[in-house]
């Protein structure tokens, strides 16, 4: 199978949509809200978590049912999701870092 075909994949894209949609929220709530420092975290924080959180099973469902079918293209897929969940997770710690959240 080719990268392109395993791309299509609903387990292969479905974390990257995930990840993509948390990105968007991260900006999303800093554009309406603007930088606040509340008590409690909110709903965009646990909606944010959930959607990290939730591709942890299809990430691990896809990487055993096409690892050992189509493992190179397999592997880059699962270095493209990666890579995103890890891109909106460090932007939600650098925006903590410099204060921001």
């Amino acid at each position: 199978m080719t990268f392109g075909s395993l791309c299509k994949q609903p387990s292969a894209f479905i974390p990257l949509v995930m990840s993509f949609a948390a990105f968007l929220l991260i900006f999303a709530v800093l554009s309406t809200v603007g930088v606040t420092h509340p008590q409690d975290e909110g709903a965009p924080a646990r909606i944010f978590q959930l959607l990290i959180v939730l591709q942890v099973p299809i990430v691990a469902f896809f990487a055993l049912k096409w690892l050992l079918r189509s493992p190179r293209p397999a592997l880059l897929v699962l270095l493209l999701q990666v890579g995103a969940a890890l891109s909106a997770v460090a932007t939600i710690a650098w925006l903590e870092g410099r204060g921001a959240v």
